[in-house]
């Protein structure tokens, strides 16, 4: 197969799986017009803007690199995608980044104020462990160990999007401002900010999908590789990126005097730490075999991207 092929079905590969996590959000969230319909809309203007779909297309793939099935991990996939969305929604926010464009439609608060648009992110990362819980009660609870799976499923998904992970990322993104950062703290950074929400989406899948132990050690080493390989590249298009095809406004880190790779260690640099990590996630599941073959070519399109 040419390598041309192999990226078509690549592609087919991805949009049958964003197509799976898309009907499962569309099937798990209350209609538009459901009382009180304007928070309804929030979510859903939000949550189908057209986004990568990125972290839940990690957790079924690395469900599928341990011989696991997609369904058993798309609650999970789902959960990831909602938490992931809430972020993006207060991210955007004036006392946050204070932006109006994403996704390539304006945001949240733009379109349905301050007040709605936090509360549709509350409403998306509550109902994320809904979704999750109600995944673990409906089992028929006959494998007892698929049961302590998907409790620690649970425990997996609050620790990467609270203090520990996502939010203490945030927290340090917000105070490292206009201020001088030295490479380990801007590590630490974007390993919390953006890598511990990748790390669990493929330690989610692994775990889900019935993996060992060991199994569930090399993928959430690889989610932790390309989830901050993501961020350099991140950083790269923000200060070379084209808003149109960024969906997003462009150059605002360095208006803004954030802590980024390209600030710190040049572009160039950036640009090669940013492949190294992705050739060293792939070294991890190379153990999977062809299971592993979506995986690969995932983390090489990661590094690759233009938007």
């Amino acid at each position: 197969m040419s390598p041309r092929d192999t990226m078509l079905d690549f592609d087919h590969y991805l949009a049958e799986l964003r197509g799976e996590v898309d009907d499962f959000l569309d099937r798990h969230l209350p209609e538009e017009d459901t009382y009180p319909p304007s928070i309804h809309n929030a979510v859903r203007y939000s949550l189908f803007a057209g986004g990568k779909r990125l972290r839940p297309v990690l957790t079924l793939a690395a469900a599928e690199a341990v011989g696991g099935r997609r369904e058993d991990a798309l609650p999970a996939a789902a959960a990831l995608e909602m938490i992931h969305t809430y972020s993006l929604i207060h991210d955007d926010l004036p006392a946050m980044d204070d932006d109006d464009l994403r996704r390539g439609k304006p945001t949240s608060h733009i379109v349905f104020g301050e007040a709605i648009a936090i509360l549709a992110g509350d409403a998306l990362l509550t109902h994320a462990f809904h979704v999750l819980a109600t995944a673990c009660l409906s089992s028929d609870h006959a494998n007892r160990d698929a049961d302590a799976r998907r409790l620690r499923a649970v425990a997996v998904l609050a620790s990467a999007a609270g203090m520990k992970g996502m939010i203490g990322g945030q927290v340090v993104d917000l105070e490292s401002e206009g201020k001088t950062v030295d490479a380990a703290t801007l590590d630490r950074l974007h390993r919390m900010k953006t890598g511990a929400l990748m790390e669990a989406a493929a330690h989610l899948g692994a775990l889900l999908g019935g993996g060992s132990d060991e199994s569930i050690e090399r993928l959430s080493g690889y989610g932790r590789e390309v989830g901050l390989a993501f961020q350099i590249v991140d950083d790269l298009l923000d200060r070379e990126g084209n808003p149109a095809d960024l969906g997003k406004s462009a150059g605002k880190d360095l208006k803004a005097g954030k802590a980024t790779y390209p600030a710190i260690h040049g572009s160039e640099q950036a640009r090669r730490r940013a492949k190294e990590l992705a050739e060293r996630a792939i070294e991890m599941v190379r153990p999977f075999g062809p299971r592993a073959e979506p995986l690969t070519l995932l983390a090489r399109r990661i590094v690759e991207r233009s938007s």
